[in-house]
């Protein structure tokens, strides 16, 4: 059995302190931090903190610059949460600012705009500890689902989706989606460089060419709860095209690693 997954009735003897319980028959070693990017999210956080588990390791929220209670909202719900302050510009800017201010030795993404439910967190964790380096929400995997895309967005996620996978060789249901998780370790291997929307993408894309282990995540995207999404499907979508030709198609092979065990409904996808 993993070091990092046992069942409770074996953890008698262990120190507390090393394992977070995460269900009565769940725990894991390792600690989970989870990054949220926001700018002016205020009235959406108590809805994307309300979904947390409360065994995570850390929050980080990575504020660009609002002018709203964002911050303060965040104290409020979450005491220990760490606020870094954005220097740049862009959600790449702000994950790359918030992956650097992580002490956990998993990451999770999790958009602030209270599209994604953090109950999922437990299934990315899962993967991870069962051996994949890189856990990738799917809105189109079997299980997954999406309450707020436009027929034009499904459209080119798809087209896209489809480029990347035949230019790198991966085996994506899904792109452009902000939901997801891996050991930090990976960081070294993939060198994010992005300071756009389109770091998700790029992220997707090094991943495989780093040849790191893959697993798709069923995740259900819900509608923005307030405000106006900054997403716009014609320019966003160029700017994705674009970093999927900048990059070259060629895929740094590993040794091979052990075959993850089949779950239910995930999707390996390398």
């Amino acid at each position: 059995m993993s070091s990092f997954l046992r069942p409770a009735a074996d953890q008698e003897g262990l120190v507390a302190a090393h394992y977070r319980p995460v269900t009565t028959h769940f725990a894991i070693a390792p600690p989970v931090s989870v990054v949220i990017p926001a700018m002016n999210e205020a009235e959406n956080l108590p809805y994307v903190f309300k979904t947390l588990p409360e065994w995570i390791h850390e929050v980080v929220l990575v504020d660009g610059n609002s002018t709203d209670d964002t911050i303060e909202v965040a104290r409020e719900l979450w005491p220990d949460v760490k606020v870094v302050q954005q220097l740049g510009k862009g959600k790449g800017d702000a994950l790359i600012t918030g992956f650097a201010a992580c002490t956990g030795d998993i990451i999770v993404m999790v958009d602030a705009d209270g599209s994604a439910d953090g109950s999922e967190i437990v299934s990315y964790v899962s993967a991870l500890v069962g051996g994949a380096d890189f856990a990738k929400g799917s809105r189109f995997a079997n299980g997954g689902g999406t309450d707020d895309m436009t027929p034009i967005r499904k459209l080119g996620n798809r087209v896209l989706c489809s480029i990347v996978n035949h230019k790198f060789g991966a085996r994506y249901t899904d792109l452009c989606y902000g939901y997801n998780a891996f050991w930090k370790h990976c960081l070294d291997d993939i060198a994010l460089d992005c300071a756009g929307f389109e770091v998700e993408t790029l992220m997707n894309i090094r991943v495989v060419k780093a040849g790191l282990r893959v697993q798709e995540i069923p995740s259900h995207e819900f509608v923005r709860i307030h405000g106006a999404s900054n997403l716009r499907a014609v320019r966003d979508g160029l700017r994705v095209l674009k970093v999927i030709l900048q990059e070259r198609g060629t895929r740094r092979r590993r040794p091979q690693r052990p075959a993850i065990a089949p779950a239910a409904n995930r999707g390996e996808v390398s």
